[in-house]
């Protein structure tokens, strides 16, 4: 009897990517054989031309009115357990969804379930910098089962910054109120926006902390073009100002402002 898949990719495509083909390889070539659809508001004959090729459904939003609408819509394509809004420019390890399954499986009450990443920049992958220090300090706690599901726990590995790689995450589906990611005042952080709500919610931040997804960088992605923007600290202050006064929040906000000039995009 074959097991019922629990888990769904939705492979948020948008206009050509040169590295959308690479992430549906990735996705389709999983230990775990998950569910896989696109999902996209702006179909085209590169799209279209990858879906044949590789038998997959498109689903289309005819209503997008920006990144975090974008999302919700992905999020809502999956009709399983569990969904991984998968970005187009990524990669995801053969073990990837195989991990998020059991992680889930194993939890008490999940909200998420996430793991580490790497970034993928030039063709190489980079495992470690200041960065990711920083963001294994902050997703430090959340390795214990007593204190993931905790209010005070979740807020605190966001207090500080988003540690969490958006793209790496399986969301729960069932636990989701939508809209989650919608908000007209961001056109970047949107992620972090919709963690913040969900860290007031109950139930656990399910972290893995093997490194099982590659996070592309490069200067098309939505990322790289707010920061040539300077939206991305307006938009980090504006996060920020939910755990802080506005003065400290502008405060812990600059270490990104120079983050950002070294082309930390993630």
């Amino acid at each position: 009897m074959q097991t019922e898949v629990i888990h769904t990719f939705v492979v948020l495509a948008y206009k050509e990517s040169a590295y959308l083909e690479e992430c549906i390889k990735s996705v389709l070539n999983q230990k775990y054989p998950s569910r896989v659809v696109i999902g996209t508001s702006t179909p085209n004959d590169h799209i279209r031309g990858l879906a044949e090729k590789y038998s997959l459904d498109i689903i289309v939003n005819d209503d997008s009115h920006g990144i975090g609408y974008d999302y919700d819509f992905a999020a809502s394509c999956g009709e399983t357990e569990l969904v991984t809004i998968a970005h187009q420019d990524d990669f995801y390890d053969y073990t990837y969804s195989a991990r998020m399954v059991a992680a889930y499986a194993e939890s008490k009450d999940p909200l998420m379930v996430f793991p580490g990443y790497y970034v993928i920049k030039d063709g190489k992958r980079r495992y470690m910098d200041l960065n990711f220090v920083v963001k294994g300090i902050l997703l430090f706690p959340l390795r214990f089962r007593s204190l993931r599901g905790t209010r005070f726990f979740k807020r605190l590995a966001l207090r500080f910054g988003d540690p969490i790689c958006c793209p790496a995450v399986a969301y729960v589906t069932r636990r989701l109120q939508m809209p989650l990611f919608a908000c007209d005042d961001l056109s970047c952080s949107v992620d972090w926006w919709a963690y913040e709500k969900m860290s007031t919610m109950p139930g656990e931040f399910v972290y893995v902390k093997d490194r099982l997804m590659g996070h592309r960088l490069h200067g098309d992605t939505t990322t790289a073009k707010t920061i040539g923007e300077d939206r991305r600290t307006i938009e980090d202050v504006y996060i920020l100002e939910k755990f802080w006064p506005n003065w400290l929040a502008k405060v812990i906000a600059r270490p990104y402002k120079l983050g950002e000039r070294a082309n930390r995009l993630d």
